[in-house]
């Protein structure tokens, strides 16, 4: 079966759909803030989670065991919600 559509009139053509109203990004300061936000916690739990393990190795071991666990998590996961429950909470007051 073949589907006929029906050809736009003059009127259809002279209509545009409403423009999406865009919530403006957050500043620096306020993007900033919310990944802080994000971070302090994942390091604090990643410290006290990973420290019986990691102990006895260097620093600059300890650190990287540490990023290797919570940047992906923050990136990945913390900041996008955290992102997204600011959009919805504190920007819609403004």
């Amino acid at each position: 079966m073949c589907r006929v559509t029906p050809k736009p009139t003059v009127e259809d053509m002279n209509t545009a759909a409403p423009a999406p109203v865009r919530t403006p990004a957050p500043s620096v300061h306020e993007r900033a803030f919310i990944t802080w936000t994000a971070i302090f916690p994942l390091v604090v739990l990643a410290q006290l989670a990973l420290a019986p393990f990691i102990d006895a190795w260097p620093p600059i071991l300890r650190t990287l065991a540490m990023t290797l666990v919570v940047v992906p998590t923050a990136v990945y996961l913390v900041v996008p919600r955290l992102m997204a429950a600011y959009l919805l909470v504190i920007r819609p007051r403004r």
